[in-house]
């Protein structure tokens, strides 16, 4: 069945569209708590949740119940058109958590969405299409966020209707980065954004857009109080700050309920998506009130924020306040990085993230050159020992964990088992 079902996928669907494990792919058929079940019959746990988006786990019954409370009701969907209350005590609850004095709220239907809403005001209101990205980042698969990604795997398209500047990445392995000590990476990040702005700008910028970690980019962050360094020289200039938060918010980082706290900054805009749906469609800004109101024209979202998936959301952020799930990941998350950064085996390069956002960057043994080959057998040694990962990176050289913020200590413990198994028995090979 599965074979059938992976030729029937190359059949009707793109090719750029790949999935994981080649010719013998996955189907998840089942899922409970931290678990799912494929239909190879095999159990396996999950430390990559849908892309950090089953960010609660499966099969939660506080989120079932809400999803069918509304069912019930008949109504999906009415459009903004008309109040929809789940909406609105959503909004409610987000601008309060947000840390944006008089905050506003537009729901989208995912992180790319939520980006390119973002962007649509920012512009608006400065009206300028120039935009400051990071390099290696990653922002979404349509035409402006993808003139914003700068990761060249996911960038399709040189065209775009914005005018992009680059800041360099916070990565310590690689680039112009490599080696410092955080406040010298913080003095060399704002020399290069006022390098930037003074050489290849006009001027009247947008807004910077930043992810507080790099998701896709393999984890990769600049040390705390970066985007507060940035934030001094752009205000400056009257450029706003978006924080892209689409991986990195509700909790996950453990320190933090977002990612943009770190760093002694409060952004005009922030994005989010992914696990505040726990994988119902869900995303949104949240931001100033004269931010968000700069867009000029009527405008709504079709789907973004219905009924049915602003319920889940509730009962999404409700859970994780309800029960400190910030502070499970701080914790459980700790057994994680610290079992893992306790490795000595040549082919981990760096191990880095914060709460249950975690990359195992693998490189060629005494350098730091990427290793793909290894991470993909790595990668593949994992599912053998059941668990789930997933990769990035800009050189598709790291492993990628966003466990679901319920996970346990003792699930913790047996998926660093796991993971250390496959990791040293790929470093014993690469030595031989």
């Amino acid at each position: 069945m599965s074979d059938d079902l992976l030729a029937r996928h190359r059949a009707v669907l793109p090719s750029w569209m790949p999935t994981y494990y080649g010719d013998d792919a996955l189907e998840i058929v089942e899922g409970d708590g931290r678990r799912v079940t494929g239909s190879d019959g095999r159990t396996y746990l999950d430390f990559f949740g849908g892309v950090l988006t089953t960010m609660i786990g499966y099969n939660i019954p506080e989120i079932a119940e809400a999803v069918r409370r509304q069912l019930a009701t008949g109504v999906v969907h009415t459009s903004t058109l008309y109040l929809i209350r789940q909406q609105v005590e959503l909004a409610e609850k987000i601008a309060r958590v947000s840390g944006i004095p008089d905050a506003r709220v537009f729901f989208t239907n995912s992180g790319t969405e939520a980006n390119e809403t973002a962007l649509l005001m920012a512009t608006n209101l400065r009206r300028s299409n120039q935009i400051l990205a990071i390099k290696n980042s990653y922002h979404g698969r349509t035409f402006a966020t993808m003139a914003i990604t700068g990761h060249r795997s996911w960038s399709s398209s040189a065209l775009t209707p914005l005018n992009v500047s680059w800041l360099a990445s916070g990565d310590r392995l690689r680039g112009r980065m490599a080696g410092l000590s955080d406040d010298a990476i913080l003095d060399a990040a704002v020399d290069d954004l006022r390098e930037v702005l003074a050489t290849v700008t006009a001027g009247d910028v947008a807004a910077l857009i930043a992810e507080p970690i790099q998701g896709v980019g393999g984890f990769v962050a600049g040390p705390d109080g970066l985007l507060g360094a940035y934030h001094k020289v752009l205000s400056e200039h009257g450029i706003l700050l978006i924080a892209d938060e689409v991986q990195t918010g509700w909790g996950r980082t453990g320190e933090h309920f977002w990612g943009y706290q770190a760093h002694g900054v409060t952004p005009d805009l922030i994005t989010f998506a992914k696990g505040i749906g726990n994988g119902f469609a869900l995303g949104g800004v949240v931001g100033r009130a004269d931010v968000m109101n700069a867009v000029p024209a009527i405008s709504f979202s079709t789907f973004g924020g219905n009924p049915l998936s602003a319920a889940a959301g509730n009962a999404v952020l409700d859970y994780v306040l309800d029960r400190d799930l910030q502070a499970n990941a701080a914790r459980v998350g700790a057994i994680l990085l610290d079992g893992l950064r306790a490795l000595d085996l040549a082919i981990v390069g760096e191990v880095r993230g914060k709460g249950l956002m975690i990359g195992v960057e693998i490189v060629h043994p005494g350098t730091s050159e990427p290793d793909p080959a290894s991470t993909l057998r790595v990668f593949d040694e994992c599912r053998a020992g059941g668990l789930l990962v997933g990769k990035g990176g800009l050189y598709g050289n790291v492993l990628r964990m966003g466990p679901a913020l319920t996970l346990t200590e003792d699930e913790a413990r047996e998926g660093l088992r796991i993971l250390v198994d496959a990791l040293s028995r790929v470093d014993t090979e690469s030595r031989i």
